[in-house]
């Protein structure tokens, strides 16, 4: 079995979001056993897998890379879409844009503490697409 859904996020202000249970509304049963696979599509936001019950986390990976990736630089020559537009595409690539979780018994094999991140890099990145793919038996 192979099903496929794309929705479109409402927007998010810049910073790190925890999406799961937001993800998960727009599935209904998963497969036994199998794999979820998500794309973002879009450059300037990212998709990550991580902390999912504290938020500071969140803060301290905005914090990071803003200062790791920081905006009007000189050596950027990208610069019609706006001071955040370069960096996002940068953090967006190191991050990456999808996602592939196993399915076991039904539910998400996800460690205690992770969670699915909407990775928002722009100050105004706007609605964002998602394609997921459920592959399973």
């Amino acid at each position: 079995m192979i099903r496929q859904i794309e929705l479109s996020l409402p927007a998010y202000k810049r910073g790190f979001h925890l999406i799961s249970r937001t993800l998960e509304q727009h599935f209904s049963a998963l497969p036994k056993t199998g794999l979820l696979h998500i794309l973002l599509k879009h450059t300037s936001a990212a998709l990550a897998l991580n902390e999912n019950a504290d938020p500071s986390v969140r803060v301290d990976f905005e914090a990071l890379f803003n200062r790791l990736i920081p905006e009007n630089q000189s050596y950027y020559t990208h610069t019609l879409e706006g001071a955040d537009d370069m960096p996002a595409h940068i953090k967006s690539s190191i991050i990456g844009q999808s996602l592939t979780i196993p399915i076991t018994n039904h539910r998400l094999n996800l460690g205690t503490w992770q969670g699915i991140y909407l990775c928002e890099l722009r100050n105004h990145g706007g609605s964002r697409n998602i394609v997921i793919t459920i592959i399973g038996e």
